[in-house]
């Protein structure tokens, strides 16, 4: 348990580091750690303006890592991302210079102003943790993440992100307009510079590796298991959606909750950590039958109904 409680320090270390200067938004913050935590990549969608790039960068600066920052438009090329190949005249051989995604932590700002080539160049490094340029293949460094930020859909200039993408993201969320009291206390942080600028880096990545591991060791009982796999094919098996979440889905929800276990200071798993992740968790990959602009809302609105419906372990179903 001693364990337990020093990697939760070390965690919520990240969590206040933050939170100096995204104020007031400490579930959005503790989520996207959770997503750190779980090797995972991290999806923040909102209005231009409520601090999903300073959440990108605050979390940066409070790991000792590498970090990249790539802004997306619609005249990208796949090999603004990845890098190329050159021929390099004086030594007679093909060199490989890397783009910006071979960082340890890379931004990937308004990814869905890009073209979905471009979006797609980012599924190898996403999920294999390597790319392929010009057949030869180059991994990733370790740790490696990509916060991506995107504006709603239904913005002028965007193109949405494909379904095989967005299943990537182990976790999407969202952060809000703040309460007036919170956005005074903006303005005021930010009248002679910026606090992005005076945080320092909280954890290393040794340690951020460390703790990674030790989510891994959170123990999660058989029945919660069972719960977990219940609302995942409670999706699958559901008039309003059209396609379902996929086993990824399962491992995403298992692997997040054992990680808020931990930064909640416990060393195993409730079921009341599932819910808490289950919309951010699996939200963002169902297909609801409706084609209008409410995909994303819908797909919240119909997790949180599915949670009413499956029967919490050791409770009775409605």
């Amino acid at each position: 348990m001693t364990d337990i409680v020093a990697a939760q320090a070390k965690a919520k270390s990240i969590v206040d580091n933050v939170e100096q200067v995204i104020i007031g938004k400490r579930e959005p913050i503790e989520l996207a750690v959770v997503a750190l935590l779980s090797r995972g990549h991290l999806l923040i969608e909102d209005a231009p303006g409520v601090g999903k790039t300073m959440l990108a960068r605050s979390l940066a600066k409070s790991l000792d890592c590498t970090f990249k920052r790539i802004q997306f438009t619609p005249d990208m090329l796949p090999s603004d991302i990845t890098g190329v190949s050159f021929y390099n005249q004086k030594t007679g051989d093909f060199e490989f210079r890397s783009g910006p995604i071979m960082a340890q932590l890379v931004l990937a700002d308004e990814i869905n102003r890009a073209t979905p080539k471009v979006q797609s160049a980012l599924l190898e490094c996403m999920e294999e943790g390597q790319i392929t340029v010009d057949g030869v293949t180059h991994r990733m460094p370790s740790p490696f993440h990509v916060l991506a930020t995107q504006n709603p859909i239904e913005y002028e200039g965007t193109f949405p992100l494909p379904e095989t993408q967005l299943d990537r993201f182990i976790l999407r969320i969202n952060i809000g307009y703040p309460a007036v009291a919170d956005e005074i206390n903006i303005m005021d942080r930010q009248q002679l510079r910026h606090p992005v600028e005076k945080i320092n880096p909280v954890l290393t990545t040794a340690e951020m590796e460390t703790l990674q591991e030790t989510v891994k060791q959170i123990y999660v009982d058989e029945l919660v298991k069972e719960y977990i796999a219940r609302l995942v094919a409670a999706t699958r098996d559901n008039t309003l959606i059209f396609l379902g979440a996929s086993p990824r889905g399962s491992l995403a929800l298992y692997r997040t909750s054992q990680a808020r276990a931990l930064l909640l200071g416990r060393d195993y798993v409730l079921p009341d950590d599932v819910k808490a992740l289950a919309a951010p968790v699996l939200a963002h990959r169902l297909i609801p039958r409706a084609t209008d602009t409410t995909h994303d809302r819908s797909g919240r609105d119909i997790v949180r109904q599915i949670l009413e419906l499956v029967p919490v372990p050791g409770t009775v179903g409605r």
